[in-house]
């Protein structure tokens, strides 16, 4: 192992074990910083020039996406002052150059809110209609995940680690921990939503606190994302949904949704669990059925009268 590797796979258990970062946080940091040790295989790390770092930063603009570019340099950039605060090197290098660049905006892409109801409606249809218990059984799940997901909000990941306790039915309530450890509770406001989790936590009871988790796949573990994306687009094709539907998407909805029905953005994004309200922001894009309600009824315009 090269010196550069040895740096980077201590900050990789410095970022674990200090740092405590999440999994992906972490398989993301390892991607990079490996990718980053390889390219510099006739350098060494600790006395790096600006001019190789620039041309590295360059080579990773011509192939990636500049989201992806953004990550790479914050990992980069995250893995410098850490060896400046081990004193492993005299200057960082990262500090010295300019790393500002234009990063395009992509709108989030949303289900129309008919589709959800017919792929909410199929599901259901299914469930009511299964011919055994194991299938009752496993559809049920179903139908309480795409539930969960509308009417909350939250990210898929948030989803596949909620644990029994997160989930308070008889106040209606979900803890959900986000990035960076973050909690924020989620009221469930519909009735019908409530009904379903409520038959899935007492049908799933015994397996949910065995396993730990809310969610169980069936083999009795907990579910994971995967299976969720399987799911969403079995349900997809039986209800002749041409749209590629993601769990993401479900969020977008429920917040282009809210803000669509005049609900305060501040609101919004406590309730998605950003940090920052700019985040949120893009939602702002998007609804353009509010914008065309409004431009039709509020603009000054309407009220001319020119004959």
């Amino acid at each position: 192992m090269s010196n550069n590797q040895v740096h980077v796979s201590k900050y990789l258990e410095f970022c674990q074990e200090q740092k405590r970062l999440d999994a992906k946080t972490l398989k993301a940091y390892e991607i990079d910083l490996r990718q980053f040790s390889e390219y510099l295989a006739e350098f060494s790390i600790t006395s790096l020039s600006i001019e190789t770092l620039e041309d590295y930063l360059s080579k990773l603009h011509q192939k990636y996406k500049p989201r992806t570019v953004k990550r790479k340099i914050a990992s980069i950039k995250a893995f410098f002052h850490y060896l400046e605060y081990k004193k492993i090197i005299d200057y960082n290098p990262v500090d010295k150059i300019y790393l500002k660049f234009r990063e395009p905006v992509l709108l989030p892409k949303v289900i129309p809110l008919h589709t959800v109801e017919i792929l909410l409606s199929t599901v259901y249809k299914r469930y009511y209609s299964a011919r055994t218990e194991y299938q009752k059984k496993n559809i049920l799940r179903d139908v309480a995940v795409l539930e969960l997901l509308f009417a909350t909000g939250m990210r898929i990941s948030e989803l596949c680690s909620l644990r029994p306790d997160n989930v308070d039915l008889e106040n209606g309530t979900v803890l959900i921990y986000g990035k960076g450890a973050k909690e924020r509770r989620i009221q469930i406001g519909n009735p019908g939503v409530l009904c379903i989790l409520r038959e899935y936590q007492t049908i799933f009871a015994e397996e949910s606190i065995k396993c730990e988790s809310f969610f169980i796949n069936h083999v009795g573990n907990a579910l994971l994302d995967q299976s969720v994306r399987r799911m969403i687009n079995k349900y997809t094709e039986v209800a002749s949904v041409e749209l590629h539907i993601t769990p993401h998407m479900f969020r977008h909805t429920f917040a282009t949704s809210l803000l669509e029905a005049d609900v305060d953005i501040r609101y919004i994004q406590e309730m998605l669990g950003h940090s920052s309200i700019s985040v949120t922001q893009i939602y702002t894009h998007v609804s353009l059925s509010k914008q065309r309600d409004i431009l039709t009824t509020k603009h000054p315009r309407n009220s001319f009268n020119l004959l």
